[in-house]
């Protein structure tokens, strides 16, 4: 399974950008799709996420501002990020829950991260 993020760069504070994630390769069904984000030094957090039949999720510092959107059919994962805020300048990743077959085993898979840079 690859995943391939785009969307990333640099931006004003208060300005906005979309990032985009798809899922491709040996892929029977996908459960959770979710983006993170990592600054250097820091540990990986959680961002936003959609699990498969049920309601996007947001973590508290992005409810508002960021909508994350999934398209089942085309396996991709769109985050809009508005009201963009120097801290929120990171590499952001997106993650999937993968079932190659019918009988399992889930994987996760990690896409490549895009840098997103929030400065004036």
């Amino acid at each position: 399974v690859q995943l391939q993020a785009s969307g990333g760069g640099v931006v004003e504070p208060g300005g906005s950008l979309r990032l985009s994630c798809a899922a491709s390769g040996s892929i029977f069904s996908i459960t959770h799709m979710s983006w993170f984000r990592q600054t250097p030094g820091e540990e990986r957090e959680w961002v936003a996420g959609i699990e498969t039949g049920r309601s996007p999720n947001y973590a508290d510092f992005v409810k508002g501002r960021f909508i994350v959107t999934r398209d089942n059919a085309k396996n991709t994962l769109d985050l809009q990020m508005n009201s963009l805020r120097p801290e929120d300048t990171a590499v952001y990743y997106c993650k999937v829950y993968v079932f190659q077959d019918a009988r399992g085993p889930q994987w996760t898979f990690w896409g490549q991260g895009t840098q997103v840079t929030v400065s004036s």
